[in-house]
This record gives C-alpha cells, sequence and structure tokens, in this order.
C-alpha cells in the first residue's frame, strides 16, 4: 500500500479577515430580509386567524399589531418587500451577465438600499 503524507494547507480566511464589501452586505441582507418577511407574513395570518376565531382572540392580535412594536414590525416589513423586490430585479440583472464589474456591482447595490428607502418612504405616505 501506499504510504499517505499529511499535506499542509492554509485555512480559509475567516469573515473577521475580510473587509466588508457593498456587494456581501446587500447578499446578506437579501437572505435576512426574504427570512423576515416570512415571520412577518405569519404574524399578518395570526391577526387573520385571529378575526375569524373570537372578538377576544381579536383584540389581543390587534392589539398587538396596532401597538409601537407592530408598527414597527410592518413598517420594517414593507422596507423589506420593498428591498426584497429591488434586489431581485439587481440579481436578474446579474443572471443576464450584465453588471458584473465592481463600480456597477456597487452602484446596483446602492440603488436598491436607497431605491428601498425611497419607495418605503412614499409607500408610507401613501398610505
Amino acid at each position: 500500500m501506499a504510504e499517505t503524507t499529511e499535506v499542509e494547507r492554509p485555512l480559509s480566511p475567516h469573515l473577521q479577515i475580510y473587509r466588508p464589501q457593498l456587494t456581501s452586505i446587500t447578499s446578506i441582507l437579501t437572505r435576512i430580509t426574504g427570512n423576515a418577511l416570512v415571520v412577518a407574513a405569519l404574524l399578518i395570518v395570526w391577526w387573520l386567524l385571529a378575526a375569524s376565531t373570537s372578538d377576544a382572540y381579536f383584540a389581543t392580535a390587534n392589539a398587538v399589531l396596532t401597538s409601537w412594536f407592530g408598527d414597527l414590525v410592518l413598517t420594517l416589513s414593507l422596507w423589506a418587500v420593498w428591498y426584497h423586490y429591488l434586489a431581485g430585479l439587481r440579481h436578474l440583472y446579474f443572471d443576464a451577465g450584465k453588471g458584473m464589474d465592481i463600480p456597477t456591482a456597487e452602484k446596483l447595490g446602492w440603488g436598491v438600499i436607497i431605491g428601498s428607502v425611497v419607495l418605503t418612504a412614499i409607500t408610507l405616505i401613501l398610505v
């Protein structure tokens, strides 16, 4: 049998070695907002189920959703919807093989962040 020799290989660098880049931050935020939207959808489903159950149960669910905490969660969920939507459009643009150079990717990243905040503000004003 052949003898195996151990080869010294470098360990993969960890996150603390890399400087966060806008493209990685926007990618991470896309995943976070996607998961947060699932939680927000469950909260809305809970509110609707409470409305169909009883007046007392609906009063509890409605108190949670109309409190400052509920307002904060729903406002952040609205931002997450816009962010996730714009990030999806950006991803489709990347899938077409366009915008892959670093300056364009960073401009698109800023566009997603600023666009989601602006669209959230417009939605809050209109609704």
